[in-house]
């Protein structure tokens, strides 16, 4: 197996970059923006040139096909539960590279097969298992690192770090490797705006992960990955490119979307803290608080679709070859589903939102996020009495453009 290098890494902050990247600190709020176009174009025809900073006269030929971004409730439900009509073919051509072939960019049957063999290490019983003897404990390791100062950050503190560790122990990990582990994450999905940077953490990975998968089949334990060495499903099993596709996307997937949907629950509770004080008092509310807050602020707002053939969305012609941009933010403030759909409210009739997507392609990890977020909130409840943001720190805010979440949520406890 190859081992991380102990080595200092550089000063460069992959973390820092990636927010940056991401809007991150610059774009506090999009959503008025949505609400003003998503009445009078629920699927808007972007303007290529103006997103690529091309002037119109700037003579410039440009081949590039149409692209929609999808706005409302509808518009996105539509694409995403259609899998035949908008493909998600699209995302090999950059991520691909990265992660390798995976569920992420498969299209039927295929998606289907790969789907049905990598679930197999998500079962209830391994969830039940994992909150019981994994995640509440790895949740207090990082509340007693603080507990006793009566204030800290708990975004760098807890709901930034708690996660990436949860995945490293079920893939049984050494602990030795995990900054080094989740720095390469970052820079894996870095690509977009670093390639050269997210190929290399890519290959980096591989190499790491195909001698682990190597040890796993030799001597199997009960991780993650002997689970997927194991698998098989119509005569199917993964091979190890496979295995280390499906681990390179589980990866920054499990840790960053975790980490960012308990950050802005913990905001909007603690910006309401009414609302905070009634799920204190009744625990019964928390899956209805997990929901909303996931509806309010995903942690991802658009994901990607190429149409297959020409098809109309929400009254929009669209024609095939279009890449479609699918605003599962702006779709969970549409004002047709919700009424107040800006206001964070855990008492709001429960509705379907899109922050999982929707389709065939629903996140495989749901179960696991939302356990995830219940065990921490439920830690937080009941280890810090009268938490509260912290009178004497700048105010946090939410921000990002993609991802969206605090960069610290500052609090005081007694």
């Amino acid at each position: 197996m190859t081992t991380p290098s102990n080595t200092a890494e550089s000063e460069y902050d992959p973390f820092e970059a990636f927010n940056r990247s991401n809007g991150i600190g610059v774009v506090e709020n999009p959503y008025p923006l949505f609400a003003l176009v998503r009445p009078q174009s629920p699927v808007l025809k972007e303007d290529v040139r103006a997103m690529v900073g091309l002037e119109e006269d700037s003579g410039i030929p440009m081949d590039l096909p149409d692209v929609f971004t999808a706005f409302s409730f509808e518009a996105v439900q539509t694409v995403l539960r259609d899998g035949e009509t908008f493909s998600s073919s699209g995302y090999a051509e950059v991520m691909g590279q990265v992660m390798g072939h995976t569920i992420l960019e498969m299209d039927e049957p295929e998606h289907h097969l790969s789907r049905g063999l990598v679930q197999q290490a998500f079962s209830r019983k391994a969830m039940e298992s994992w909150e019981r003897d994994l995640v509440v404990g790895v949740v207090d390791e990082h509340i007693d690192a603080f507990i006793n100062e009566g204030r800290a950050d708990l975004v760098r503190e807890l709901t930034f770090p708690f996660p990436v560790v949860v995945i490293a122990r079920l893939l049984g990990l050494p602990r030795a490797d995990l900054l080094w582990f989740h720095r390469k994450a970052v820079e894996l999905i870095s690509v977009g705006f670093d390639f050269d940077l997210g190929i290399r953490a890519s290959q980096e990975l591989y190499e790491y992960l195909c001698g682990i998968i190597s040890e796993r089949r030799a001597h199997p334990s009960d991780d993650v990955i002997s689970v997927l060495v194991k698998a098989e499903l119509e005569g199917q099993r993964l091979d190890d490119d496979a295995i280390c596709a499906f681990l390179r996307l589980l990866l920054p997937a499990g840790a960053e979307t975790t980490y960012r949907s308990s950050s802005n629950l913990l905001f909007g509770l603690l910006s309401n803290p009414e609302q905070l004080d009634a799920l204190r008092n009744d625990r019964a509310l928390m899956p209805q608080a997990i929901e909303e807050g996931l509806r309010w602020e995903p942690p991802l707002l658009t994901i990607m679709r190429t149409a297959t053939r020409d098809t109309v969305v929400d009254g929009v012609d669209v024609p095939a070859g279009a890449t479609i941009i699918v605003n599962m933010g702006s779709a969970n403030h549409d004002e047709k589903v919700w009424e107040r759909p800006d206001d964070f409210d855990i008492m709001r009739p429960p509705r379907q939102h899109m922050a999982f997507a929707w389709g065939p392609h629903m996140c495989l990890g749901l179960h696991l996020a939302r356990m995830e977020t219940r065990v921490a909130l439920g830690r937080v409840l009941d280890r810090l009495p009268n938490l509260r943001f912290d009178p004497d720190a700048d105010a946090p805010y939410i921000t990002g453009m993609t991802f969206r979440a605090p960069n610290a949520l500052p609090v005081v406890f007694d």
